[in-house]
C-alpha cells in the first residue's frame, strides 16, 4: 500500500517515455510542477552506462530540491532496456516537498512502466546517487544473497523459540521470547521510513509462515493514524511523529503495539507479545531506527496528537509537596494534668 497524491504525468512526458525506450536516451529527470509530473532534463547516450553516468546524473540534481531520475542501463529484459530509477530527496528540502515526492513515487514508476525498471536507488546527498554510490549499492545488494550472521542467528532462535519450564507449579511447555524473520518487502519499507520517504509502517505476523510481514506503508497525517489500527487483530506500528517542542521542529519515531484485547485468539496475543522485544531490537540493530517511545494500546482512538506529545515530552512536576502532619482523632478535649 502506498499513499497517492493524485499527481499524474503530463501528456508531453508520457510521449517522451515512449520515445526514450528505443535506446537513444540515457537519462531523464522528472520534477513536479503545477500538480503534474514533467520532463525537466534529458541526455542522449554516448558511451557505456558507466562512462555516461557521472556526466549525466550528478549535474542535474539541485541541492535542496527533490526529483526523480531514470537512467538507462545497457542490460535488457523481455520488455527492452532496463532502467535505474533514482529518487533524490535532500535532507534540507522542505518537508512538504519531501512528502509530495514520496507520495508520488509509486505513480512515477507506474507511468513509466514498472517492468522496465531493473533497479532502484534512493539518495539524500549527491554522493549517494553518484556512480561510486550506485556501485556501493550493487555491492551491498550482492552481499545480501547469502544469509548474514544476524539472519543465521535469527533462524537458530526460531528453531528453539519454544522452551520447557517445569517446576512445582507448571508442567507444560511455555513460550519464551520469539524471533520471527522480517520479510524482504517489510524490510525495504522500514528503510524507506528511515530515509524519510514515508512516515508510517504497519507490520503483521503471519502465524502459519512464522514471519513478520508488511501490512501498510504510507505517508499519513496524525489525524489518520487511529483509522489504521485494526479493531480485531494485533499489529505493530512505527510512526514518525512530526511536531514542534519549545520552538524546535522534531521528528520522533513512535513504536505502537496494538492488541484489541480478548477478542483476538490467545495464540495471536501470545505471539505478538512474545515477538515484541526481539522486533524492537531488530529495528535498532539491523535497520538503524531510533525509537523515541514505545506504546501499547488496545484502541486506536487513543492515538491523538496531544497523547503522543505528552508521551514523548512528559510534564515534569518540580513542585514537591511539604509533608503534612496528620491530625489526631477528634473529640479528645483538652489535655489534663494528673497527680499521683
Amino acid at each position: 500500500m502506498s499513499h497517492q497524491t493524485g499527481i499524474q504525468a503530463s501528456e508531453e512526458l508520457l510521449n517522451f517515455f515512449t520515445k526514450a525506450k528505443d535506446g537513444h536516451i540515457r537519462m531523464m529527470k522528472m520534477s513536479i510542477f503545477e500538480e503534474q509530473l514533467i520532463l525537466a532534463d534529458h541526455t542522449k547516450a554516448c558511451g557505456t552506462w558507466k562512462d555516461d553516468y557521472d556526466k549525466c546524473v550528478p549535474r542535474v540534481v539541485e541541492e535542496k530540491m527533490p526529483c526523480y531520475i531514470l537512467y538507462r542501463l545497457d542490460t535488457k529484459n523481455n520488455q527492452g532496456y532496463e532502467w535505474l530509477f533514482i529518487a533524490y530527496s535532500p535532507d534540507f528540502s522542505e518537508v512538504r516537498q519531501k512528502m509530495l515526492y514520496a507520495g508520488t513515487r509509486a505513480t512515477m514508476k507506474r507511468e513509466f512502466g514498472n517492468g522496465h525498471i531493473g533497479d532502484e536507488l534512493f539518495g539524500t546527498v549527491v554522493d549517494d546517487i553518484s556512480l561510486e554510490g550506485y556501485l556501493k549499492h550493487l555491492e551491498a545488494r550482492a552481499a545480501d544473497a547469502p544469509l548474514t550472521n544476524a539472519e543465521l542467528e535469527l533462524n537458530e532462535v526460531k528453531k528453539h523459540h519454544m522452551n520447557t519450564a517445569i517446576n512445582v507449579n507448571t508442567k507444560h511447555q511455555t513460550m519464551s521470547s520469539v524471533s520471527f524473520p522480517v520479510s524482504t518487502e517489510a524490510l525495504n519499507q522500514l528503510h524507506c521510513l528511515k530515509s524519510g520517504e514515508i512516515n508510517y509502517v504497519q507490520l503483521s505476523i503471519d502465524i502459519e509462515k512464522e514471519e513478520i510481514n508488511l501490512a501498510a506503508a504510507e505517508v499519513i497525517d496524525i489525524l489518520q493514524l487511529p483509522s489504521f489500527v485494526p479493531k480485531e487483530e494485533g499489529r505493530y506500528h512505527i510512526f514518525n511523529f512530526q511536531h514542534s517542542h519549545e520552538g524546535d521542529y522534531l521528528e520522533s519515531l513512535v513504536f505502537i503495539y496494538s492488541m484489541p484485547g480478548y477478542s483476538c485468539p490467545i495464540k495471536q496475543r501470545m505471539l505478538y507479545s512474545s515477538c515484541l522485544n526481539n522486533l524492537m531490537q531488530y529495528l535498532k540493530d539491523e535497520v538503524g531506527l531510533e525509537i523515541a517511545k514505545k506504546l501499547e494500546i488496545d484502541d486506536g482512538k487513543e492515538l491523538v496528537k496531544d497523547f503522543l506529545y505528552s508521551e514523548i515530552h512528559p510534564v515534569k512536576n518540580v513542585h514537591k509537596q511539604a509533608f503534612s502532619k496528620p491530625k489526631g482523632p477528634g473529640g479528645r478535649g483538652p489535655k489534663r494534668m494528673t497527680k499521683k
